[in-house]
């Protein structure tokens, strides 16, 4: 299984990825275990089916271990040419405080020998407290280890707009933001886009199938409660739900995708993630991967095999003008991370 070229994006000069990108936040606990040997023959499946780029971090769990240690496999099986077609993209998620070019250079360079790197693809800086500007110093540090080699590529994750002007404007060069975007949180249309469109930022987005809620499991079914919703993301994505408009206009929406998924002979999942793919700014969304637990390779192939058309697209929005304004009950991308 190939995917096609549109399925890529040349996101940097050095940097070809994949505009669905393997999430790893899954391996950290709470979505069920993980056995790391089946995780490692799990990635290979992905890769060899097209999706060569991973999104990851350093408090998730043993992911930045398990990057290595493919790193090595994929070497060691198919040679260093094989291991360049891979890209691996770690946060850096430090408590607030302040920031000196060691504390920075050494937290770096365990990122750096967990994934057995040279250099890191991209380095997603992420600040609990925008109060403590330090976040400039260890950003600063940061350029300055890019300039070393250490860092091939600085972005971010969970800033809002403003805070991001700020970076920008302190001429640091952001090339992304990690943010969730799905049809039920749309805060990044706010300000987020117009922003990126205007300094050349792409958007990484999360939440973007709502950690499995849009999906036909859901669909015509009761509200699910505490104990139906098994993973910490079904658990944090209901509570968006909860806020953007409750179960029933959320079986309004399930419901209008299905149709159109059907239409176009494709899930709703397919529908969600393409709805998202084609708003300007967006580089990629991020897809959990439940290494050796569950897989939707071939499913989430097909989001590259149609297009949305403007009836479809506003069907879509018309059960989105039902629902709450996110952005005023959250505030921007991230604000529910610094309440």
């Amino acid at each position: 299984m190939a995917l096609p070229a549109a399925s890529y994006l040349q996101f940097t000069s050095d940097l070809n990825i994949c505009r669905i990108l393997n999430g790893m936040w899954q391996v950290s606990g709470g979505h069920g275990r993980i056995d790391p040997k089946a995780a490692i023959q799990t990635m290979f499946k992905y890769v060899d089916a097209g999706f060569t780029t991973w999104d990851l971090a350093d408090h998730y769990g043993p992911a930045e271990d398990l990057i290595g240690e493919f790193r090595r496999q994929l070497i060691a099986t198919r040679g260093q040419e094989a291991v360049s077609q891979i890209q691996a993209f770690t946060k850096w998620v430090p408590r607030p405080g302040k920031m000196t070019k060691k504390i920075v250079e050494d937290n770096i360079n365990i990122s750096l020998r967990r994934m057995d790197v040279e250099s890191l693809d991209l380095m997603q800086f992420h600040w609990w407290e925008y109060r403590d500007k330090n976040y400039l110093d260890a950003l600063k540090y940061m350029a300055e280890l890019q300039t070393e080699g250490k860092i091939k590529h600085l972005a971010l994750t969970n800033f809002d707009t403003e805070h991001l002007q700020i970076i920008v404007e302190a001429g640091i060069k952001i090339v992304s933001n990690q943010v969730q975007f799905s049809l039920v949180d749309r805060r990044p249309e706010v300000n987020m886009i117009q922003f990126c469109q205007q300094h050349d930022i792409k958007l990484f987005t999360y939440g973007t199938v709502c950690g499995g809620l849009l999906s036909e499991k859901y669909l015509g079914k009761p509200e699910p409660r505490g104990f139906d919703l098994a993973t910490v993301s079904l658990k944090k994505y209901k509570n968006m739900v909860d806020a953007w408009g409750g179960w029933q206009l959320f079986q309004e929406l399930l419901s209008t995708l299905k149709s159109i998924a059907d239409k176009h002979g494709v899930s709703i999942a397919n529908v969600a993630l393409r709805y998202i793919l084609d708003k300007p700014a967006v580089g990629g969304v991020i897809v959990g991967a439940r290494l050796g637990i569950s897989e939707h390779l071939e499913d989430n192939a097909k989001v590259f095999d149609f297009s949305l058309d403007a009836e479809d697209v506003n069907q879509i929005d018309a059960v989105s003008q039902n629902s709450r304004d996110l952005y005023q009950l959250i505030g921007d991308c991230g604000d529910e991370y610094r309440r």
